[in-house]
């Protein structure tokens, strides 16, 4: 077990991923930035994060079909199949990719897809069973209730343990939960993004199901280590696409960053912690399990993660925060039909 210079363990509290659902630590790792989206990486380092988010109690390990194009799911197959006692395996379905057109993105949630995704999920990462199975995104022509269904039927053939929805609205979550229990909601939550405060949140309080954020970090901007995609990134880098991140709306955002920067300097904590301790104290707020999944692909910043699970803002300090996500600018995504937020 790992220890700090004062001899306190640093591994993370576990908690039960939703009513019934798998134990996991409080912070899970999205990993898709180890092999997809997010520019250049080191394969060597991102291999050895794997390892070092374990050993720091992390279990919860995030991947999907379509980070490139199951290149995710290959690349975390050797750690998965080292580990495969230890760890919960969570990985997504319903993102169409075009490998000739790199711009394409469709949703598909009929059940000739999902069984086509999950054999190939099963395949690449050298698994029998997939411990937590998500809807990646919603199709709104096909029945919430059909595709829950199509996805409990994974469950009883031992394919798949539990089952998660990731970008869903709250009427949503309970017609899917209906058909199957559901165990996790996957969406995005931070301090420049709560939207899914409105009506999935609540639901999930309600039912038992534990929520997931993903991008609790603001794909890194909430950290301070970029200003401005346009002239900071790679150009491989998605994130160039994001209206949050570019122009006008990029200085903008940046300055909301201010109050963060004073806790964090008067805390002796990073902008980052600051932040992901707001997400983590969204389980007290709402009355529900909540696992952030912040993406690294190092060993530094994975420590500096789950350091944040130990840190607990004051109420002052969170009505400092609390006005920021109101005055973002600019959308999540550029196709905003990639988020539950037009179905609401």
């Amino acid at each position: 077990m790992s220890t700090d210079n004062n001899g306190r363990t640093d591994r993370i509290a576990p908690v039960e991923l939703g009513t019934g659902g798998p134990r996991t630590g409080v912070q899970g790792l999205g990993c898709m930035g180890m092999s997809f989206a997010y520019g250049p990486t080191d394969a060597t380092e991102a291999r050895a994060t794997l390892e070092r988010a374990l050993e720091l109690g992390v279990t919860l390990y995030d991947t999907a079909d379509m980070y490139g194009l199951g290149e995710n799911e290959k690349f975390l197959a050797p750690f998965v199949r080292a580990h495969r006692d230890e760890i919960v395996l969570a990985t997504k379905y319903g993102i169409v990719l075009d490998p000739d057109d790199p711009s394409y993105r469709g949703i598909r949630n009929d059940r000739s897809y999902l069984r086509e995704c999950v054999e190939g999920s099963l395949r690449r990462l050298g698994v029998d069973t997939i411990d937590l199975y998500y809807m990646h995104r919603r199709d709104p022509e096909v029945p919430i209730e059909e595709t829950a269904g199509a996805m409990a039927e994974l469950v009883r053939e031992g394919k798949v343990r539990h089952l998660g929805l990731s970008e869903v609205t709250g009427d949503e979550l309970r017609a899917a939960h209906a058909e199957h229990p559901i165990a996790a909601v996957q969406s995005e939550w931070s301090l420049f993004s709560r939207d899914v405060e409105d009506t999935v949140v609540p639901a999930a309080a309600e039912l038992g199901v534990a929520f997931v954020p993903y991008s609790p970090l603001g794909r890194g901007f909430l950290t301070g280590s970029f200003v401005n995609a346009d002239t900071e990134l790679t150009t491989d880098d998605f994130r160039k696409t994001m209206p949050r991140f570019t122009g006008d709306n990029a200085a903008a955002n940046a300055e909301l960053l201010a109050p963060v920067r004073r806790i964090a300097e008067r805390r002796g904590a990073t902008l980052g912690q600051i932040a992901l301790a707001w997400v983590q104290q969204r389980a007290g707020a709402h009355g529900l399990p909540v696992v952030p999944i912040p993406g690294t692909r190092k060993r530094t910043r994975i420590e500096e993660n789950t350091a944040a699970t130990r840190l607990e803002l004051t109420a002052d300090e969170l009505a400092l925060l609390e006005p920021i996500a109101g005055r973002v600018a600019g959308t999540r995504y550029p196709d905003m039909r990639f988020t539950s937020a037009g179905r609401e």
